[in-house]
């Protein structure tokens, strides 16, 4: 970092961005920038940067690892009821659920990223009032989401192929699960802002305690009052009103991050977020269309095949689940570093995340590669089933240091203010990067070689999102004729959605 960024700097760039030309900040903004409002400093803009990435990776991994276990879980009870098309009912649900949650996550970025930066910045007040305009944001975009999808329940699932009964079960599980997507988004955000004021531990709580909750309540209301897939929905519901109230104890008691808004602030806050928000909700969307090519790819090869891509596609989540959470954890150490004007940090936190990455998913695929017998044990395969999982965890599975490579762009172009090329990256991965690689690989080489094809997208889409993401710091970093005493990350080439020369 050069010798010339100044506390200032960020305080006069957070002033811009806040209200560009407007009248002097109140004593309690120049509190807040100052102090932070009760003291704190922002966490991420000091100390070790690898010990903050694996820090904020480790937590959000055990959050995600709840997730993933809790709806293994609550697949493996509904299956316990003994009837194949209640297992599959889920699985439809499951599916239209995955693209609604999509805009919860978007708008969670979102909202993490510009907090974080206020933060970093050392103005406590704009992130509090980012963080009440971000929970206004997600909600309202929620019950948009819910008055548009409600009505087309029944249409949705016929469309993904739900029959008879199982079309039946879906319908009346998504009726009391779909309503409770505002639970879900506000949960969501919650955890967002306390990884963006740092706070792993407590962002963790909030995922785990509605994986508790699920844990506790789905066999008691599949089972004990004899409801079945109903009982999965209402238990679903309650573990969200559970997340809530974690969740806001420990960012309004424990942080006070959430101000006063009024409707000119909220409108002003959401140009920034929404401009991130709108291509992250897209970039979350490529990657489930880009496997259900894969699947059509690898369908015409048999049941076994497919047998085999739903186990890999069972133990990519369980094994990768650093990665997965790598994008969301990392965004505030990107966003607190870009608010405070240390470049020479956000390039570290780049390269110390590419390090992670590559250390873990090498020990992942040691252990894939030593487990792959007993996987298939496991699982029961045999056969072409058997031979696909074996050739997953021998020769792909180290394809997970590209897809964390991408995955660690994402998060650094959403929080640098490039949150388009996220999309883009994600979009050209899920399309060039798997439609002509995974046909050819099918056609030469069959099942397993459309998995390889999949695997060479991952590899020349994660390469060129950390090459990008590089240049991008880099050029942000170059100083201007005559801006000596401007920090580079400051200026408008950063960020497209800046109003005015200097702001962030």
């Amino acid at each position: 970092m050069s010798d010339d960024v100044k506390p200032s700097s960020p305080e006069k760039s957070s002033k811009d961005d806040r209200n560009s030309g407007s009248s002097s900040p109140s004593a309690a903004e120049k509190s807040g920038r100052t102090g932070g409002g009760a003291g704190r400093k922002a966490k991420f803009i000091e100390g070790s940067i690898l010990k903050h990435v694996v820090t904020m990776t480790a937590a959000g991994s055990v959050g995600l690892l709840a997730v993933f276990l809790v709806d293994f879980a609550n697949l493996f009870y509904i299956s316990l009821l003994g009837q194949t098309e209640l297992a599959a009912a889920i699985g439809y649900a499951s599916t239209i659920m995955f693209f609604n949650t999509s805009a919860s996550v978007g708008l969670m970025i979102a909202g993490s990223a510009i907090v974080a930066r206020a933060l970093g910045a050392g103005d406590k007040e704009l992130a509090r009032r980012r963080a009440s305009s971000a929970l206004a944001a997600v909600i309202l975009a929620m019950v948009i989401i819910v008055a548009c999808v409600f009505p087309f329940i029944g249409t949705v699932l016929e469309l993904i192929g739900a029959r008879g009964e199982t079309h039946t079960v879906a319908v009346g599980f998504l009726q009391i699960v779909v309503p409770s997507l505002p639970f879900l988004g506000i949960a969501m955000m919650l955890g967002g802002l306390l990884r963006a004021s740092g706070d792993a531990k407590r962002s963790m709580y909030v995922t785990l305690s509605g994986g508790l909750a699920s844990a506790i309540l789905d066999p008691i209301f599949i089972f004990g009052f004899d409801l079945g897939v109903t009982g999965a929905a209402i238990a679903s519901v309650l573990a969200r009103i559970v997340m809530i109230m974690v969740g806001l104890h420990s960012v309004v008691r424990v942080h006070g991050l959430l101000g006063k808004v009024t409707p000119a602030t909220i409108w002003e806050d959401w140009k920034p977020l929404f401009g991130i928000a709108v291509p992250a909700v897209l970039t979350n969307v490529a990657t489930p269309v880009g496997n259900a090519y894969v699947t059509y790819a690898i369908a015409p090869f048999g049941d076994d095949a497919v047998a085999g891509w739903a186990i890999v596609g069972r133990m990519i989540p369980l094994s990768y689940t650093a990665l997965f959470a790598i994008s969301g954890s990392v965004g505030p150490i990107f966003g607190q570093n870009l608010g405070a004007g240390l470049t020479d940090r956000v390039r570290e936190t780049l390269r110390e995340s590419m390090k992670f990455i590559l250390a873990y998913s090498l020990f992942v695929w040691a252990i894939l590669f030593v487990a792959q017998d007993w996987i298939v044990l496991m699982f029961g395969a045999s056969g072409e089933t058997a031979n696909f999982v074996r050739y997953f965890c021998t020769w792909i599975a180290g394809s997970g240091i590209f897809m964390g490579f991408l995955f660690v762009a994402n998060a650094a172009f959403n929080n640098l203010g490039y949150p388009t090329y996220s999309t883009a990256f994600n979009w050209g991965k899920a399309t060039l990067g798997t439609i002509p690689p995974v046909m050819l690989g099918a056609y030469w080489f069959g099942a397993e070689g459309a998995l390889a094809g999949q695997a060479i997208g991952a590899i020349v889409f994660g390469v060129a999102a950390v090459v990008t993401c590089f240049r991008v710091i880099n050029k942000a970093h170059k100083p201007e004729p005559g801006d000596k005493d401007e920090p580079p990350l400051a200026r408008p080439a950063l960020s497209p959605f800046s109003s005015g020369k200097g702001n962030m």
